[in-house]
Formats: C-alpha cells, structure tokens, sequence
C-alpha cells in the first residue's frame, strides 16, 4: 500500500511520515533534501536553477514510486511527484522563475511519466496557514530555506489548494494542522484514526 503525504514547505510532511512510519510499522520514504544538488544554488538564483531542481524532483519521485510499487511494503511517502508537477513547476514558470520553453519541456516529461505510476492508495494533505509555515520553517532552521519569500510561499499555498479541490485519482484526507502539534501524542492519535477510517473504513 502506497500512503503519501503532500503539503506546503514547513507543512510537517516529514514529522509525520517518520511519527507513523513508527506508529504502523510502514517504510518511510524521504524527500531528498540532504543528497540534493541543486537545492542551494536554487534558493541562491532562483531563475538559473529552477528547471534543473524541478528535473531532480522529477527523476527522483518518479524512481520512488516504481520502488514503492515494487517492494510489496506499506510505505508512507514524503511529497508526492503531483506536487512537483502541478504545484512547484507551474508556479517558477508564472513567476517568471522558469522559461516556457523548460516548462514546456518539464510538462511533457510529467505527462509521459504519469502514464507509468498508479496515484497513491491514499493521499493526506496537510492544510497549514502561511503564518504556520513561517513558523515551522524558522523553527527547523535549514539554512538555504532562510531566503524563502512569504509571497512564495502564499503563491503555493494557493496552488495546493486548486489541485486538492481537484483531485480524483484516489482517497484523499485534508488534515488542518495549525492547531496540531504532531508530537504531542493526543493530536497524532486523531490523526491516526483518521487514517484509519480512510483505509479500513468505519464499523
């Protein structure tokens, strides 16, 4: 089973795939942050970077799924190739941040991609207000995430927003998460139950 967790930057994806990876037992599966040879020189020169980071994210997610697919485990995911594709890629290009002809190019790699990927058997997005994201991100304290605009972030806001009222292709959970802490184990056991319900329904 393929669980994936999608959300804005400083949303809490990584806190909760690694606190229910422990909770259910699953594998978890890390955005590439750390391994990432662009993300740096991106936030340093947007404009220069934006079509060779977006094409990183698209190679590595779209090699996650395959894996996750293949492996026969439960894995709780970490963002998802959608949010690479309809969320960061369009809002660079609208930003003037990526060329056409790149985001025309990056659009018909995704489209060939998602032929050969099956959506997640559920998606939770984690519905967080800027000022949250702010917060989070101030609090975890990644040095090349210190330049990110509010505007940016407003701007994605909006997107996730479009594409979660949008989506179809399976079992969606919007967690509103500014009056959430997930380290505190009441708020995370609500979480959990919801997820449950999703996957198992309500007896």
């Amino acid at each position: 089973m393929h669980i994936a967790i999608s959300g804005n930057i400083g949303s809490g994806k990584t806190t909760l795939t690694r606190l229910l990876s422990k909770h259910f037992g699953w594998t978890p599966h890390y955005e590439d942050v750390e391994n990432n040879p662009y993300l740096h020189s991106f936030y340093e020169d947007m404009q220069r970077w934006s079509f060779n980071l977006q094409v990183y994210f698209l190679n590595s997610r779209f090699r996650q799924v395959i894996e996750i697919r293949n492996s026969g485990k439960t894995v709780v995911q970490d963002r998802t190739i959608y949010e690479d594709a309809y969320i960061f890629a369009p809002n660079l290009h609208s930003m003037n941040l990526m060329s056409t002809r790149d985001f025309d190019n990056y659009s018909s790699l995704f489209e060939l991609m998602s032929k050969f990927i099956q959506p997640p058997d559920l998606l939770i997005y984690l519905r967080a207000s800027v000022p949250t994201l702010v917060s989070q991100i101030q609090k975890r304290g990644r040095e090349y995430e210190a330049s990110i605009r509010i505007d940016y972030l407003k701007h994605l806001s909006e997107r996730y927003e479009a594409w979660i009222d949008k989506y179809e292709i399976g079992k969606l959970l919007v967690v509103e998460v500014d009056d959430l802490d997930f380290e505190k184990p009441s708020d995370l056991s609500t979480v959990i139950e919801r997820i449950n319900a999703e996957l198992h329904g309500l007896f």
